[in-house]
């Protein structure tokens, strides 16, 4: 199990996504709220068909956060140019991790 910190505390359980089927089998949204998904930087983002929003957090090749959005239901995400991953998480999450552009993410455990 591999779990998202930021400066030593652990934000969350990590899934980490390499393939669209697991992407398209992992729930993000719906799951526990300390559970995020980890993807390299898609060409689309949506919710479509999706009844519930996520946070997205846009990071650089280093983890380090250059920005963040909630993608209500039923939206697609303006693609990021200097975006080399994303971190999905429930609705609500990166306000309760206190999550913000400059923050730099790590990962422990895998």
């Amino acid at each position: 199990m591999a779990w998202l910190t930021r400066d030593g505390e652990v934000l969350a359980t990590l899934e980490i996504s390499g393939s669209v089927r697991h992407r398209l089998s992992v729930g993000v949204g719906r799951g526990p709220e300390d559970c995020a998904l980890l993807l390299p930087a898609p060409l689309v983002l949506h919710t479509i068909a999706k009844p519930f929003g996520v946070e997205v957090a846009y990071c650089d090749h280093a983890l380090e956060v250059i920005g963040t959005q909630r993608l209500g239901p039923w939206r697609v995400a303006r693609p990021r140019p200097r975006a080399r991953h994303v971190v999905l998480a429930q609705a609500g999450a990166f306000e309760r991790w206190r999550l913000s552009s400059g923050d730099r993410l790590e990962i422990k455990g895998t």
